[in-house]
């Protein structure tokens, strides 16, 4: 029993002694460490654009609704029952230039004509009589031998007033024709009825809308501008010691209607007279001449008011402009520039416009290399590596 128990305890001894000497092989005996010389990082590579400055004219995309260029509230000037109405006298039907389009019963003005004539007829006759009477009175104060006559004797008042009755009777015989005239209902122009508001058979007085129309020779859209739009375009800006300029930049209106996009040319005519106080925007005035008219050969619709359209204006010619990536403009106005000693310098330039993939500045010199994508940020001053020149159009970015 002693003799087995010495057994394990010289076991354990030299598993101790074995694991002891293990541990300080590994500890005390293992090499020391080689030093490493490290690389210091080289200059960051980016990639950039070749600045390409030209002569640009530059368009400004906005948008708008399609408005009458002229429309007006057709109004009764006399009362009466409605008798008529022309056969296509309904909402969206066209009509030309002094058209009759409501005919109001007319048999009390051709009553009232023949009242005005019957007075002056007996103005005439009054007048007729006061003027013999004159001859007649000149003669007797002839007779009397006197030189100077009394006006009064001599009728000339009574001549006066006779002559201010005819004037009269005349006068409402003339006001007598026009409401005659007026009994039927036209435009002074060719167009189109938006609204229909009387019938055959209504009573209308003398003030009553019969109908609304607008114009069909054009058509107008306003069209928001911001400052930094104004500033691309050729307005057409007028003073109170100028004549109204002719037609200004050309526009490009488009749509989508029935399941298709379409095209209407146009011009920019005017400016309204203010800025829009709450969103400060320019409004241009686009117009479209003959908007109804079918061009040969063509299915497009017409540029009906209430149409939303989408407008290109084409811009004026512009110095040195260069068109870079989005990527290539940063936050502040501001791009980076590889200088000749391939370090990045900070170059400020003037916006002038931008879309999703491109942008358009001033102020950048032919040939310079404009950063457009580095792997870190790189600061002004720093040195850099160019990895590779980007074409623009390659729409890689």
């Amino acid at each position: 029993m002693a003799q087995g128990w010495r057994r394990n305890a010289g076991m354990a001894l030299l598993v101790l002694l074995v694991g002891g000497g293990l541990a300080y092989a590994l500890l005390v005996g293992k090499p020391a460490p080689e030093p490493v010389e490290l690389t210091p990082p080289g200059p960051p590579a980016v990639d950039v654009v070749v600045a390409e400055p030209a002569q640009r004219a530059l368009s400004v995309v906005t948008q708008g609704t399609v408005r009458p260029l002229r429309e007006i509230k057709l109004v009764s000037r006399v009362a009466g029952r409605v008798e008529r109405v022309a056969p296509r006298f309904a909402q969206g039907s066209f009509f030309a230039a002094d058209d009759e389009l409501v005919k109001i019963e007319d048999v009390d003005y051709h009553l009232a004509i023949a009242r005005a004539e019957s007075q002056v007829a007996a103005s005439e006759q009054k007048l007729a009589e006061e003027r013999g009477r004159a001859r007649q009175a000149q003669r007797e104060w002839r007779e009397l031998g006197s030189v100077e006559a009394n006006d009064l004797f001599l009728r000339k008042p009574q001549i006066a007033a006779a002559e201010a009755a005819l004037k009269a009777a005349e006068a409402d015989l003339e006001s007598a024709r026009l409401d005659l005239e007026r009994t039927a209902i036209s435009a002074p122009f060719n167009g189109r009825i938006s609204e229909k508001l009387v019938d055959a058979g209504q009573f209308v007085s003398a003030g009553t809308a019969v109908a609304t129309v607008y114009a069909t020779e054009a058509v107008e859209v306003r069209l928001p501008l911001t400052g930094r739009q104004v500033a691309l375009l050729d307005l057409p800006l007028n003073y109170d010691n100028e004549p109204l300029a002719g037609d200004g930049a050309p526009v490009t209106l488009r749509a989508r209607f029935a399941n298709r996009d379409w095209e209407w040319r146009g011009s920019i005519v005017r400016t309204d007279a203010s800025i829009d106080e709450n969103s400060r925007v320019v409004f241009a005035v686009a117009e479209v001449q003959k908007p109804f008219a079918r061009e040969p050969g063509s299915d497009r619709p017409p540029l009906a008011p209430g149409l939303f359209v989408n407008a290109t204006i084409s811009g004026r010619p512009l110095s040195a402009v260069t068109q870079l990536p989005r990527s290539g403009l940063r936050s502040d106005d501001t791009v980076m520039v590889v200088d000749s000693q391939q370090l990045a310098r900070s170059r400020p330039v003037h916006l002038l416009d931008s879309d999703a993939d491109s942008v358009w500045v001033q102020g950048l010199e032919a040939g310079e290399r404009v950063i457009v994508r580095e792997p870190v940020l790189v600061i002004a001053g720093m040195e850099v590596t160019v990895n590779r020149v980007a074409e623009l159009a390659s729409g890689a970015f």
